[in-house]
Parts: C-alpha cells; structure tokens; sequence
C-alpha cells in the first residue's frame, strides 16, 4: 500500500524494524541514545548549543504546539495568529482553551500569510506579546513564509511560535538567524521520515529560564523539561517516553543524512508535488491551489462537481488500487488531499495519479473540473 497522507508517512524498512525490539527507557544505552538524537535534530533546527534546547513531549503534533503555547505565552496574554487554514484553526484553539487571548488575522486558505499584514496587525495592537504561526498548512497545502514573517516580528518587537509540524526537515529555518522565535515544534512522524508519536520544540533556553511556572501544566511545560535535562541529563526524560518511536528516528536520521539532508529531503518532496499537480490537471481536476501557492508537502484538489464523485468511494476506490488517501478535507470547499511526504518517490506518484484516473473511470466520474 502507497501512503499518500501528510503524516504519518509512508516510512522504509529500516525505521519500522527498529521499533520492533524491547527497550528500558531509563537504561545508560537508551538515554545517550536520546542525547545523541537532541545533538542531531538540533544541528537539523539550525540550533546553537547552549543557547537553544531540544525538548521532547509524548504526544500527537498538536500537543507540543500546545506546550509552546503554554510555555512561552503567559496566561491571559495575546497571541497573534494568521487563520489561513485549519491547523492555524486549531493553533487558535489550543491558546484559547490554555487562557491565552487570540488576536485573529483572518487570511483566505488559498495563499500565505503577508509579513506587511502582520506587522500592521501587530503595530495596531501593542498589547499583543507573540505570533503564533503554521509554516505548512496540511489542511490547503500553502507555505508561510517564517523569514519574511519573522523578520517582521523581529522588527515589532514581538516573539515567534512556529508550528513547524508538517514542515520540519524538509522547508528550511534555522532558529540561529531567528532571534525572534521562542520556540519551533515539529514531530517525528512527518518530514523526518519516523513513526509517530513524539513531539519536539527546538526552544531559545534563555527564554525558558524566564518562562519557568508559566504553563499552567505539569505535562505540557517545556520550561520543566528543560530543567529536568539540566538536572539530570540530556538522555533522561521526565516521564516514560515513546522509547520505540526515539529508536526509530535514530535509523530514520540515519536515511536522512545519507540521501543528503535537508535540501535533498526538500527536492524530492517538491517532484513528488509537481509530478501530482500537473497529473491531475491532465486528469482534467482542479487543483485547490494556485501553483505560485502551491507548497511541497500536500496537494489539495478541488472534488469533482460530477454526482457520481464521493470522497469515501474515491478513497476505497484509490485504496482497492494501492494508494491510500486521507478520507476527510478541512477546506472552506469540497475537496481532496494528497500527500508528497514520506519515503515515496517521483515514480510512484506517477503510478498514484494513473491510480487516480482508473479510480475516477470506475466510478464513472465524468465532469472532473471544479465550477
């Protein structure tokens, strides 16, 4: 089966072997295990040792969003989000439901967020302390712009959360030439190419110290964290950890910088995505996205107007096929999605978009162009 969601992905023998052995999570091996693994994402991150820290929270993505959120915003204090898709949607409601006050720029989930809007928004409002910002919107399929955003952070003043969930490894930042950024999450189970299950955010340790006891939690407190890693290791962890999942990355790093890093991770996942987006404009579809917007790591497609088209039979056709696709959307319109992430290729994209099309003549599927 061809996983073609934007995470959990579609991941290589490798990584899914090592989580198939028993592991102590307290035992010296597993521990500088874990201090090698924060050594290499931080070096991945751009970061500074010493002066920006690698954080682990069990959890889904959502959850070390949730721990920035708590951890670096103060209780009450406003957090500024561009509401340019549903996982920004979501961003707004983990700081609502943690007592932080949303100040909401509404953006249309077709394009990115402009650095000339969120500097007015911030500059109409100083009371505003942060930005909380999505890189890659899984929802739509469109990239934020971080370095034109944060540069205009940077020059208010403010600070920066940056959602890196679906982004990390594959879209550059470097948390060295964003001063303004508290913290950057992201997950394992995405452009690294792991299994899921852990969350991490590549935080500025001078700010953590300052946002000791602000989290509300005793979980999602990335200040405590830290301070538990300076206490008692960079291997320890402060409760039992996904001990599998942290093997896996190992091996899924390993890949990583053998197929060369970032800028080759990038390349592959920007292919994938145009060998899709022109495939199903040859299947006379209708991308959800302008192809100036159009991001690496998910393409969204309008759903065929025709009334032989539904998403649950075009995904059990897709799947009868060997491609297995998300079964929901969360765009303002019908539509569907297709991930570019993983350990998937140029070819067999090629083989899914020829999957598409039998799927769409079996199911009789004529009018194929969004209105």
């Amino acid at each position: 089966m061809l996983l073609l969601i934007p995470g959990p992905v579609q991941t290589r023998p490798e990584v899914r072997a090592a989580m198939a052995v028993d592991i102590a999570p307290w035992d010296d091996d597993t521990q500088a295990e874990l201090a090698a693994l924060r050594e290499r994402l931080l070096a991945i991150a751009g970061g500074v040792p010493g002066e920006h820290a690698v954080l682990p929270v069990t959890g889904a993505g959502h959850a070390v969003v949730e721990a920035c959120l708590r951890s670096f915003v103060p209780p009450g204090g406003k957090v500024l989000i561009p509401l340019n898709g549903a996982y920004a949607q979501r961003m707004a409601r983990l700081a609502r439901e943690a007592g932080r006050a949303v100040v909401a720029l509404e953006v249309p989930d077709t394009r990115p967020v402009g650095a000339a809007e969120v500097a007015a928004a911030l500059a109409a409002d100083p009371a505003i302390g942060h930005v909380g910002m999505v890189y890659s919107e899984t929802g739509s399929g469109i990239v934020n712009d971080p370095e034109a955003v944060g540069a205009a952070v940077r020059a208010a003043g403010r600070r920066l959360v940056l959602d890196a969930v679906s982004a990390f490894g594959a879209l550059p930042f470097r948390m060295d030439a964003h001063p303004e950024c508290d913290a950057l999450a992201f997950t394992t189970g995405k452009c690294l190419e792991g299994m899921p299950g852990i969350g991490m955010a590549v935080a500025r340790t001078d700010r953590l110290l300052a946002c000791a006891g602000r989290a509300g939690s005793w979980v999602l407190d990335l200040a405590a964290i830290h301070d538990h890693a300076l206490r008692n290791g960079w291997g320890s962890h402060r409760f039992t950890p996904a001990v599998q999942v942290l093997h896996a990355l190992g091996a899924a790093l390993d890949l990583y910088d053998r197929e060369g890093g970032q800028p080759a991770r990038l390349a592959r996942y920007a292919e994938n995505a145009r060998v899709l987006y022109e495939g199903a404009l040859a299947l006379g579809l209708t991308p959800y996205l302008e192809r100036r917007h159009q991001g690496p790591i998910v393409v969204t497609v309008h759903q065929p107007p025709d009334p032989a088209f539904a998403l649950r039979g075009f995904v059990a056709a897709l799947k009868a096929r060997g491609v297995l696709i998300s079964n929901f959307f969360s765009t303002a319109t019908p539509t569907f999605r297709v991930g570019c992430i993983g350990a998937v290729t140029p070819g067999e994209m090629g083989a899914a978009v020829a999957a598409m099309r039998d799927a769409l003549d079996s199911l009789g599927v004529r009018r194929r162009a969004a209105a």
